[in-house]
């Protein structure tokens, strides 16, 4: 039978949310947004693992945090590297089994529907993320800010997490971004750097990531929306 594992992507400052500590211990409706993003993974029957990953500072309030809520499958809580790219592959070395998801810990509307469609995908396609289509128009624009063109909106996604691979591959992919310095600013970037086809699984416009105080606004109308009160 496949281990799934989930590696939560828990570093950030809060700087854009003019906050002065990491953006997923800020509450909404009570609860830190990582609680709900951690909860997302812990309640879903395939994650069977969960690994946290976060700055040296927030270790023990991730831990804390855990202990409050009772979570059960958080087996490592570890530190971060300089960059999300560093965070990952520190997370990712944590992990064991045959598929793993990687999850931005400010994305707590995240669904049972998303973490099972990508999961499917995955099985099936060898790698997936979750994405939903643009609903604007998107340019293309040159050197001094003027449009350059118009990019065909029906074949243009907003990919989101989770992203989903075999971990053996995404690890090797990693090891091997890092020995040749290639940065990336997502884990599909790095697959499609070395040739990996990604299924993009059906996402939700409610999968944002909480970045700004208008996205717990946002957040907090998604949650009562949902069922859920303080």
């Amino acid at each position: 039978m496949m281990k799934i594992t989930a590696v939560i992507v828990a570093g950030g400052k809060g700087t854009r949310m003019g906050a002065d500590k990491n953006k997923v211990f800020l509450k909404i409706l009570g609860r830190e947004v990582l609680y709900y993003t951690i909860s997302a993974f812990e309640k879903n029957d395939k994650i069977d693992d969960i690994i946290v990953v976060t700055g040296k500072n927030d270790i023990e309030e991730c831990q804390i945090l855990v202990d409050k809520y009772d979570i059960k499958k958080v087996s490592y809580i570890t530190e971060g590297g300089a960059t999300r790219q560093e965070s990952v592959m520190n997370g990712l070395k944590k992990a064991e089994g045959d598929i793993v998801l990687i999850h931005d810990g400010a994305r707590a509307l995240v669904t049972d529907d998303e973490i099972n469609n990508s999961v499917a995908d995955c099985i099936k396609f060898g790698a997936a993320a979750v994405g939903v289509k643009c609903k604007d128009t998107l340019k293309s624009a040159d050197s001094d800010g003027f449009i350059a063109g118009t990019v065909d909106r029906e074949k243009t996604f907003m990919i989101q997490t989770p992203q989903v691979f075999y971990l053996d591959k995404i690890l090797d992919m990693h090891q091997k971004a890092l020995d040749e310095n290639f940065v990336a600013t997502d884990d599909c970037m790095i697959a499609e750097h070395y040739g990996v086809k990604i299924k993009i699984s059906d996402g939700s416009y409610d999968n944002i990531k909480l970045t700004t105080p208008e996205d717990m606004i946002i957040g907090e109308r998604i949650l009562r929306k949902r069922g859920i009160t303080e």
